[in-house]
């Protein structure tokens, strides 16, 4: 995958959101974990997506908030700012970010970046980042 994006910055929430996906799989049989970019009617969408905990959908405007979780921290360790983290980031990028789960099923965390290739003024190189 490739993105015109700072390197450090997406790095960063590819971190968050795989290190996510590995702590929600954690107790799943067969755990599972996605990442990839699809075409989104002609922008990039980038995705997380797992097979684990999930979650009620109902709570997820609760999930870019610093320090909210929706899981109690005995069952799953996490300080709850990963996902504010990446959304701060990827809004500096000018794309947005959401979330698909259902409890028990897995959750999908979908992103865009946005056209432009300037962070702060300064001009970005195109990030190739790999995931194995």
């Amino acid at each position: 995958m490739s993105a015109n994006a700072d390197p450090g910055l997406i790095c960063a929430v590819l971190e968050n959101l795989i290190g996510n996906a590995w702590k929600f799989t954690a107790k799943s049989p067969a755990a599972r974990i996605d990442v990839g970019v699809e075409d989104g009617d002609g922008e990039s969408v980038y995705f997380v997506r797992d097979n684990g905990a999930g979650f009620d959908m109902q709570y997820a405007h609760k999930l870019f908030a610093p320090f909210q979780r929706l899981h109690h921290a005995i069952e799953f360790e996490g300080t709850g700012i990963g996902l504010a983290t990446v959304k701060k980031i990827i809004g500096r990028h000018g794309g947005r970010v959401w979330i698909e789960s259902a409890i028990n099923r897995g959750t999908t965390v979908c992103f865009t970046l946005g056209p432009s290739t300037r962070i702060d003024g300064a001009e970005q190189k195109p990030a190739e980042f790999a995931v194995q």
